[in-house]
């Protein structure tokens, strides 16, 4: 696919865009998104794209992602094809409630927002804010790193639609909510949506995002998800990617959690091009518990970076961090992971560790830990190892008739599991680990026994 000839440098291009659009951009959204949008595009003019040059980044190069020639749609575009059909789940026993974004719009058969019985609310982010300006207030965009990166800045600015999920106080809701992210398009194309999920006080959810491409186009997807866990909520985020080769998915959460509360975030890069994922979590208030875990599958000449940033601001908290990655044929990847202990943040627990395996003599892995401690009553670790297979476990399971392959792949799956086993949901697990295992067989390239290749 050919490179756009460009007169203009990416980020001037992409302001230009923004203006000769503002109409269309603001008319489908909420006046509590449009309101940021000025300031937004001001610091992505100052900021511009991340270049290897910006630490974060380093080891990404992301303006390469912007050189191609994108359809930039205002609008959901219709697409003709059975709903129903993208609704049917590969997984009949796990029992969800859905929600679907395709190309960044909200998409339901009916309403636009959806309440649940329990009083949990699920539907289009730009309808809950004209609906629920009072679940906005003091929230949206507050933890955003506008200022500071440039792809957030971006994608405030432009962002119109995506999800929204409020659980209300003391609510533990028993169903996992499951949003289906589908791109669909013939043409390439440039999608950015937000999302905004608030767990208020005492109140527990589960949330799975699924990313699927459905179309053998070029897609940049450039999302961005800001969560809210009042005191002693409980959240279980989990978010599988699986993408082609020719998709790639630049990820931004942030996180903030108060007093007692409880989050465990699992972040399954099965498939893509070019994946970045970057997750900032700021444990806030005393007792807070934060579980954060990783798992990436590489091959090919496919990229996954995962840039993580523990924020340790209060006394007695806790976290715990493990990310694992298998690299294959010239495929690359890198992990910077930062853990920030503040003065005043005595008594905290913080782990953090990064384990990889490379296949072959050509895949590359970078990575990064991180501890930055201003405190002096702590208990912190932090570590990473990049290797081979183990070679006097092959032989020993050789010699026992396993085949060298079988052996391989069984040794693999175990480097693996110690994260999949995390997913707290059996039949998603379960799932999962199925997926894993076709993944590192080199039969999966999307979940592709659902209609419509949803997980």
């Amino acid at each position: 696919m050919s490179e756009k000839t460009k007169t203009l440098p990416i980020h001037e291009e992409l302001v230009d865009l923004y203006l000769n659009n503002l109409d269309l951009i603001t008319e489908g959204s909420a006046d509590l998104l449009n309101q940021h949008r000025e300031e937004a595009i001001q610091h992505f003019k100052l900021l511009g794209i991340p270049t290897t040059k910006n630490e974060k980044y380093k080891y990404s190069k992301i303006d390469n992602l912007f050189t191609y020639d994108y359809e930039k749609y205002f609008a959901p575009k219709k697409i003709t094809f059975n709903v129903d059909d993208i609704f049917r789940c590969d997984i009949p026993e796990l029992d969800t409630h859905l929600a679907l974004v395709l190309n960044g719009f909200y998409l339901s058969k009916t309403e636009k927002i959806t309440t649940l019985p329990s009083g949990v609310i699920i539907g289009s982010i730009a309808e809950a804010a004209k609906l629920y300006p009072e679940y906005f207030k003091n929230r949206y965009n507050t933890l955003a790193e506008n200022d500071s990166d440039g792809l957030v800045a971006l994608n405030t600015a432009f962002a119109q639609d995506g999800i929204f999920i409020y659980v209300p106080r003391n609510v533990a809701e028993s169903k996992p909510i499951q949003i289906i992210n589908l791109l669909m398009s013939n043409e390439n194309q440039l999608v950015q949506y937000r999302n905004l999920i608030v767990v208020e006080e005492g109140a527990q959810a589960n949330v799975l995002v699924c990313d699927h491409a459905l179309s053998p186009n070029r897609f940049l997807s450039n999302v961005v998800t800001e969560i809210f866990l009042g005191d002693n909520a409980q959240l279980e985020f989990v978010k599988m990617q699986n993408e082609h080769n020719d998709s790639a998915q630049l990820t931004h959460t942030y996180v903030l959690q108060q007093r007692d509360s409880r989050l465990k975030t699992n972040m399954l890069s099965l498939h893509g091009g070019f994946i970045r994922n970057n997750l900032s979590v700021e444990l806030a208030g005393e007792g807070a518990d934060s579980q954060t875990y990783g798992l990436y599958l590489t091959d090919r000449t496919q990229h996954t970076d995962n840039y993580t940033y523990i924020d340790h601001a209060v006394p007695n908290c806790t976290s715990n961090e493990l990310y694992k990655g298998i690299l294959d044929d010239q495929a690359t990847g890198a992990f910077n992971g930062r853990i920030m202990v503040r003065r005043d943040a005595q008594k905290t627990q913080a782990y953090q560790s990064n384990n990889n395996l490379l296949l072959t003599a050509d895949a590359r892995m970078n990575t990064k830990p991180q501890l930055e401690i201003y405190a002096d009553d702590v208990k912190c670790s932090h570590g990473a190892t990049v290797g081979q297979l183990d070679m006097e476990a092959l032989f020993y399971m050789r010699a026992r008739g396993i085949g060298e392959r079988e052996a391989k792949l069984l040794l693999m799956f175990g480097f693996v599991h110690e994260v999949v086993k995390q997913i707290s949901i059996d039949t998603l697990r379960e799932r999962i680990d199925d997926m894993v295992n076709k993944r590192l067989r080199g039969e999966l390239s999307r979940c592709h026994n659902c209609p419509m290749h949803c997980c």
